[in-house]
């Protein structure tokens, strides 16, 4: 047996899927659908180690996993496999963007030193068309200044309850947010998007679309950032915004120790 460890970065639409992890027969998931496009390919059961779980309807423009294949003697490249897969999954809405041999100890999740998420928020009148399912649309106009200055304040290390799932499995609440950025994006026939750009090691289950159902009721005037704080210190989820819907999240960049930082999306 030869085994050759393979990291893989992905990129899906999650509209139509349960989220990555697999679940009961009858359910699609990411991770089911890759891992069927291996054996398919390959005729083998191999399992995908993912550095970070997405929800059901959240995107990923660089998902990052990895697997184990024996391949025996022959050679293969990472552009075959990736070529392989793709062409097994044409039907889905997942592309494998790149396929790379790593060493044996290299894990997805583990040896990941940060995680940027994108959120995409459209703002304007009309409804989206062709970006239906993947932005949030919201409506009324919002203050950027405000929302900026309120994403202030849930930078650095703090106990992040309030913006945590209720159903949420982590140990400790405290995480440290490094970034939270807010950008605008001009639309040609008016509107814009806004564009959250967050990153962190880890995140608590729903932080990023809690954090941002948070700024939109700032940016909205119905909270100031002095709200902001006052939500973070409470340690309360009762205490803070809504849950953004999934639509516009996406998991945009896994960061390992040898990368520089910078955006996909």
């Amino acid at each position: 047996m030869s085994l050759q460890r393979w990291k893989l970065t992905i990129e899906y639409q999650g509209t139509d899927y349960s989220g990555w992890q697999c679940q009961i027969e009858g359910i699609p998931s990411v991770q089911q659908s890759i891992e069927k496009a291996i054996t398919d390919f390959c005729q083998q059961n191999c399992r995908l180690h993912v550095a970070g779980r997405t929800d059901a309807g959240v995107h990923a423009s660089g998902q990052v996993a990895h697997f184990d294949l024996d391949y025996g003697e022959r050679e293969i490249t990472g552009f075959q496999l990736s070529k392989a897969l793709n062409a097994h999954l044409r039907f889905q809405k997942i592309s494998i963007l790149n396929a790379q041999p790593v060493s044996q100890d290299f894990h997805a999740r583990y040896h990941a030193s940060h995680k940027l998420y994108t959120y995409r928020l459209l703002n304007r009148f009309a409804p989206p068309t062709y970006d239906h399912s993947l932005v949030w649309h919201v409506r009324n106009d919002l203050d950027l200044d405000a929302m900026k200055a309120g994403a202030q304040r849930l930078l650095g290390h703090h106990d992040f309850s309030t913006f945590r799932a209720i159903k949420c499995q982590a140990k400790s609440p405290m995480r440290t947010l490094d970034r939270l950025d807010i950008d605008i994006v001009p639309l040609s026939c008016g509107g814009r998007e806004i564009r959250f750009l967050t990153e962190a090691r880890s995140y608590l289950h729903h932080q990023v679309r809690n954090m941002v159902g948070t700024l939109v009721l700032v940016g909205q005037g119905k909270w100031t950032p002095d709200d902001v704080s006052c939500a973070l210190k409470a340690c309360d989820r009762t205490q803070g915004g809504p849950t953004a819907p999934p639509d516009g999240l996406y998991l945009s960049q896994v960061f390992y120790a040898d990368q520089i930082t910078k955006e996909i999306l």
